[in-house]
């Protein structure tokens, strides 16, 4: 029989992990099936400017997937059994559901309300495609002077804040951050961070803590309120919450807990890839939830599968950052380098250049979707087969023995 292995979701990490053990193991040893609630491939990292109106290439994963072997199956993910090896899922055919051998969870991350009042009401996110579409169609619809609030102040709020005003220069754009603008960056970082907001009129409220969202306008912690036709919420990600409902061992927030293969510590069937896992990196810091923690997670556990499943060399490959890339716009950009574990350095490349190297880095981590193995050739390794159980020994004959003369 073929060893059944399941991919549940097909972001970054979930469609790099499917396609690389299609290149890894035969065809005729393992069926692989990803599941993923929609038919096209989503670029995460490119929302914001799905979001201000930037037709972005039509990426279906039949396409992606084309000639690996690997089925698509286009359902919704309602409930996994981690101890029945069973996955319960909704698709154009109604509920059904499919067992495995090897269970790739990749379902990532959503937006996180933060459980602050109104936010799931009145705010819009970018976190997936659905949420940008809406954001996009809420934008076309403001006037000139419209008031457009963006919280959160990481990476994907300076990204939507600063596409955002540069796409519509006729909008008020504010951006409430909880903590310093960029104060995460290194000083050269966080002062062109600044330069680059004054250059697009973008109003910075720094420190400001947001305790409820309302139509029309945000509160913030100390009573100020910002008047906002359009809020885009941006203050972090959530898991998906079926971990919850499963017997895996998770961290408290949700992350599935894996060793460095990326394989589950409760559960070693089950493999968490992308912003699912709570994998530990150098310094034992857990790694964050982004594009650049998810492909090579993929690698590693698609790897890590292989060598288990054909008697192969177990990967042990070093998790590490070197950057961080964020676009403020289409012409400007910031490139902070970072150490290991993720703490900025002094040394940041910033402007045109910058930005050029940030389209590359997202062209890259779609075309590596396509190539998970990088373009470099692969062989696919045989599973071992049973060896047959030895015959057994003929049993004695049961005739009589010749008489013989007296």
């Amino acid at each position: 029989m073929q060893h059944r292995i399941i991919v549940l979701g097909a972001g970054y990490a979930g469609a790099s992990a499917a396609g690389r053990l299609a290149r890894r193991l035969g065809r005729d040893d393992v069926s692989l099936t990803l599941v993923n609630a929609e038919p096209d491939f989503v670029e995460r990292v490119r929302n914001h400017e799905l979001a201000t109106g930037r037709n972005l290439p039509h990426r279906p994963l039949a396409d992606v997937l084309g000639g690996t072997g690997v089925e698509l199956k286009v359902a919704k993910v309602t409930a996994v059994d981690v101890d029945r090896k069973a996955v319960a899922v909704t698709g154009a055919d109604g509920a059904e559901e499919l067992t495995y051998d090897t269970l790739v969870y990749a379902l990532g991350s959503g937006w996180n309300d933060q459980g602050v009042p109104g936010a799931a009401e009145h705010a819009y996110e970018i976190a997936g495609r659905a949420g940008a579409l809406e954001v996009r169609e809420r934008l076309a619809g403001l006037g000139a002077g419209g008031s457009v609030v963006v919280v959160g102040g990481g990476l994907t709020g300076l990204e939507a804040a600063t596409e955002i005003a540069e796409s519509r220069p006729d909008l008020e754009v504010t951006l409430a951050a909880r903590a310093g603008l960029g104060d995460w960056l290194s000083p050269k970082g966080a002062r062109y961070v600044r330069e680059v907001f004054g250059r697009l009129g973008i109003t910075a409220r720094e420190n400001a803590d947001v305790t409820a969202v309302e139509d029309g306008r945000v509160v913030t912690a100390d009573g100020t309120v910002l008047p906002s036709a359009l809020t885009v919420w941006t203050a972090g990600f959530a898991v998906h919450p079926i971990v919850k409902a499963t017997t895996l061992e998770a961290g408290d927030d949700g992350r599935i807990v894996v060793d460095d293969t990326m394989r589950s510590v409760s559960h070693p069937d089950v493999y968490a890839v992308g912003d699912a896992a709570l994998v530990r990196g150098p310094g034992d810091k857990p790694l964050r939830m982004s594009c650049a923690t998810g492909t090579p997670t993929a690698w590693q556990a698609a790897d890590a599968i292989a060598a288990r499943l054909t008697g192969g060399k177990l990967p042990h490959v070093p998790l590490r950052y070197f950057n961080q890339c964020v676009s403020l716009g289409r012409k400007d950009g910031l490139i902070q380098y970072v150490t290991a574990d993720d703490r900025a350095v002094n040394a940041a490349l910033t402007g045109r250049l910058a930005a050029f190297y940030k389209e590359l880095v997202c062209k890259g981590a779609a075309w590596a979707v396509a190539h998970p193995t990088l373009g470099m050739p692969t062989r696919r390794r045989r599973m071992p087969r049973p060896e047959a159980a030895p015959s057994a020994p003929s049993a004695p004959s049961a005739e009589p023995a010749p008489e013989t003369a007296a």
